[in-house]
């Protein structure tokens, strides 16, 4: 595999959970920024924002995962991605690094969580296992 391109990943975090997103699924980051809210909407979503003239959904990654809010810091982001043709914000709570793995194992489920609905792998480097986030299952579930 040392001759072709390896896939890069943005390392993200949530709460004490670090994810990856494949970079092609990114549209930009983004500081945080003012949100409309959106009365009577699904949980999970947060409003919307204009994105250069553009509407875009924003969302919390840590609601969409299952965790309860907290409070904004400075190092808050909205990664903002492509999905079915709409620009999608999720808010996370850091964006650390693009990243390749050495290696992309399938997901397991364990301890009784369904790991395969949220992650299409988990990427490894060195002794760091990071799940790699499965867009179409969060955003569409």
């Amino acid at each position: 595999m040392s001759s072709l391109q390896k896939e890069q990943y943005i390392e993200l975090s949530v709460g004490a959970e670090t994810c990856a997103i494949r970079i092609e699924e990114i549209h930009e980051i983004i500081k945080m920024q003012s949100i409309t809210d959106i009365p009577y909407s699904r949980p999970g979503i947060k409003g919307v924002m204009n994105l250069r003239g553009k509407v875009v959904c924003v969302m919390s990654l840590r609601n969409l995962l299952g965790m309860p809010d907290e409070s904004d810091t400075r190092a808050t982001r909205i990664i903002v991605v492509r999905y079915q043709d709409e620009y999608i914000g999720l808010i996370v709570d850091r964006v650390s690094k693009v990243t390749t793995y050495s290696e992309i194992h399938p997901p397991t489920g364990g301890q009784g969580r369904n790991l395969e609905i949220f992650f299409q792998g988990v990427g490894q480097k060195g002794d760091n296992l990071v799940g790699i986030l499965k867009l179409d299952e969060i955003l569409g579930g």
